[in-house]
């Protein structure tokens, strides 16, 4: 069972990573489309994680969450989110600065959605394509979201792919929310920041840095489950209904 929980907990961490990659990855190519070229410069329209990576937010904070229980720290166990390196953003190359700054900041967080939505799509195949499929699958959800391990006679292959995106959901629409908190630096910032007044403005950006990262550890979190618990229990529900709304053992 260890072992198990250790192989889901690398099933978390490269998912985290590569979402993450994703999510700075659409915010440079959003910004190449709309007029600025700084980021594609520096190689940040891609998906190799070596351009994106904060050692502090991609590593050793989601690392401590993950792999934390594992040697018996558990005092930032729970929630999996992070952040990576800020996409480098030159507003004065876009056409209409606030619109194309503020489209170039919501690319970021869609790409979350975009991910969960390939994820649901998945998982709603596995459900209604494959013979004893939809208990599979909700099974599989509902023991990626209580952090249990799946225990059932089910093709490996078919509870792996499962498992995985019932946990790409999990984990995206976790950062979907996470990245919209109006905390510097994440996104939620930069789009309150283009609506506050100039004097608002020069204090906002005054906030220094470890009052972020406190914020973000220690309150985040709490606002993130007040949207993440509807919106798991909305998946769950689209998940249950291709089998004709029946939870298996109920």
């Amino acid at each position: 069972m260890q072992a198990t929980s250790f192989v889901i907990a690398v099933f978390e961490f490269v998912l985290l990573l590569f979402s993450l990659s994703v999510h700075e990855c659409a915010h440079a190519w959003m910004a190449s489309r709309l007029g600025d070229q700084t980021a594609r410069l520096q190689g940040r329209v891609t998906l190799n994680p070596m351009y994106h990576i904060d050692p502090i937010g991609t590593l050793l904070f989601p690392a401590l969450i993950v792999f934390g229980p594992f040697i018996g720290f558990t005092f930032f166990s729970g929630l999996l989110v992070g952040w990576a390196k800020p996409t480098p953003v030159m507003t004065r190359n876009f056409r209409k600065i606030t619109r194309d700054d503020n489209l170039t900041t919501f690319a970021g967080p869609l790409s979350n959605l975009a991910l969960v939505a390939v994820a649901f799509i998945v998982l709603a195949i596995l459900a209604v394509a494959v013979p004893g499929g939809h208990e599979l699958v909700i099974l599989t959800f509902i023991s990626a979201l209580r952090g249990g391990i799946l225990g059932m006679p089910a093709a490996s292959g078919l509870q792996a792919t499962a498992i995985l995106c019932s946990l790409a959901i999990l984990i995206n629409l976790s950062l979907f929310f996470f990245n919209l908190l109006p905390i510097p630096p994440l996104d939620g910032s930069r789009i309150l920041r283009n609506l506050l007044p100039y004097n608002a403005v020069q204090a906002y950006d005054r906030i220094p840095m470890w009052v972020s990262y406190l914020l973000m550890i220690f309150v985040g979190g709490y606002i993130i489950m007040l949207f993440l618990r509807p919106s798991l229990m909305l998946v769950f529900s689209a998940l249950n209904q291709l089998g004709g709304g029946s939870i298996p053992g109920h």
